[in-house]
């Protein structure tokens, strides 16, 4: 993710990081080409018949179908950076109730704090097709360390460490029954988050949907110059490229946003986010 100031916008209008100009550039780029050809075959060659009526009945439609686009594709990211943000938020309650229940066992403690750490870095890098621990890694027990690695769900499988650990440490009296149910609530909401996660993930929007859009697009743009030449004449040919880009641009945003989980500039900041929640642990073991 890019981190930026909202309020100094002059400073990000010539950015090319983030803005999707690799994306969308070269196809404006194609339908202006392609309305260069249709200013010159209509002043050079033979008149193009030309009319406005079809774009406009055709216009408020086509931008009702971009805007739900974009807003299906921002209400993906943001349920996203909510679910992490309960991520951050449970995994401090585990910690919380385990500092204060298992003070008196510090290494049972420090295995269920190192375990919680490990737990976002395991999500983050299962919603990306890896595998991986962390920096905690090294401070686990490896063979511990190799079963989670090789799970088929890792994040799940240090979850039922962390569980392991609540149970070892009711089996040694520091807890009860009522408290440990009360901790492993915490632990279950972590799994809940992981699996609304893969929902976003495994679920993209629907085909028909996105292919019907991107036609009736490409189709607007291309045969755009015939709605603007009675009016613009040569001047069609950069306002082409404008409403163009426009257009692709608005729909990208929607492509760019609609999987939060990687490594795109527009990507949820996971990296940050595990980072954070490993230095707040991190603070309260023994």
């Amino acid at each position: 993710m890019i981190y930026y100031d909202p309020h100094h916008w002059r400073d990000h209008f010539f950015d090319i990081r983030g803005s999707m100009l690799h994306a969308i550039g070269y196809r404006a780029l194609a339908c202006t080409a392609l309305a260069t050809l249709f200013v010159l075959e209509h002043h050079l060659g033979a008149p193009i018949p030309t009319t406005e009526k079809v774009h406009g009945l055709v216009g408020p439609a086509l931008s009702l179908l971009l805007v739900f686009r974009t807003n299906a594709s921002y209400d993906r990211f943001w349920e996203a950076r909510k679910l992490w943000g309960s991520i951050v938020n449970e995994s401090r309650n585990v910690t919380r109730g385990a500092a204060v229940m298992l003070a008196d066992d510090p290494t049972l403690l420090g295995q269920l704090i190192r375990w919680s750490i490990a737990f976002p870095y395991a999500a983050m890098n299962h919603l990306r097709g890896r595998r991986g621990l962390g920096p905690v890694e090294a401070e686990l027990p490896p063979d511990a360390v190799a079963a989670v690695r090789d799970a088929q769900h890792p994040p799940l499988a240090c979850a039922m460490q962390v569980s392991r650990c609540i149970n070892e440490g009711r089996k040694a009296g520091h807890i009860d029954s009522v408290l440990q149910a009360a901790l492993d609530h915490n632990n279950q909401v972590l799994i809940d988050c992981i699996g609304a996660c893969e929902r976003i993930l495994k679920t993209p929007l629907p085909f028909a949907y996105v292919v019907h859009l991107r036609r009736a697009l490409l189709m607007y743009c291309a045969s755009l110059p015939c709605a603007l030449l009675p009016y613009f004449g040569w001047w069609s040919i950069p306002l082409t490229f404008a409403v163009t880009f426009i257009l692709l641009g608005i729909e990208e945003i929607g492509v760019e946003i609609e999987e939060p989980f990687g490594t795109d500039d527009n990507d949820l900041p996971l990296e940050d986010i595990c980072a954070s929640i490993e230095a707040t642990l991190r603070a309260n073991l023994p």
